[in-house]
């Protein structure tokens, strides 16, 4: 029972968070580049972005199946309290915090006002369309600076992952056979 359950939990970590790993990490090329001359049908980078955003959304759902597996391995193994596998919990729950609390919203936020838009007013409109040269110039900066903080922040979720996975092969000071 031990091995399905060890197999379930491995194959539900790759079927799950690696989709949503590459998806999260290719979210912030799409959103960021407008569409250029020649480069595609209008709106094509912006549709690439919604469907990785989809992805991260839909593999999120799946991928509480994760620590549920891990857990009952754990507990058949007799390790839930060992230092590894209590390192590798917390920083689980790092990343599914930063998951949830950060790159979710922020792809979501990005696909409201996607590089190239304006939702303020624009030049020549009075004194609130000088204040930042224009809506658009406001919004391509403000896209840039979000853009780049849902990149660190995706980097740092895949740098979670990585360790967690590192810690589940080494499982330093384990005395478990499997």
């Amino acid at each position: 029972m031990t091995e399905l359950l060890l197999s379930a939990h491995v194959l539900a970590a790759i079927l799950a968070i690696g989709p949503i790993t590459v998806a999260a990490s290719m979210f912030p090329r799409f959103i960021r580049e407008p569409d250029a001359e020649g480069g595609g049908p209008e709106g094509q980078n912006v549709r690439t972005a919604a469907l990785l955003h989809r992805v991260c959304r839909g593999y999120t759902v799946l991928g509480v199946a994760v620590p549920v597996f891990g857990v009952a391995t754990g507990a058949r193994l007799g390790v839930l309290t060992d230092a590894w596998l209590l390192a590798s919990v917390v920083l689980t729950a790092a990343a599914a915090a930063l998951l949830l609390l950060a790159i979710l919203p922020g792809q979501q936020r990005l696909l409201s006002h996607p590089a190239g838009t304006s939702t303020g007013p624009g030049p020549g409109t009075g004194a609130a369309g000088e204040a930042g040269a224009g809506g658009v110039a406001v919004t391509a900066v403000a896209t840039r600076s979000a853009t780049a903080r849902l990149a660190m922040v995706t980097g740092v979720f895949n740098l979670l992952w990585a360790v967690v996975v590192v810690l589940m092969i080494v499982r330093p000071g384990s005395t478990t056979g499997v």
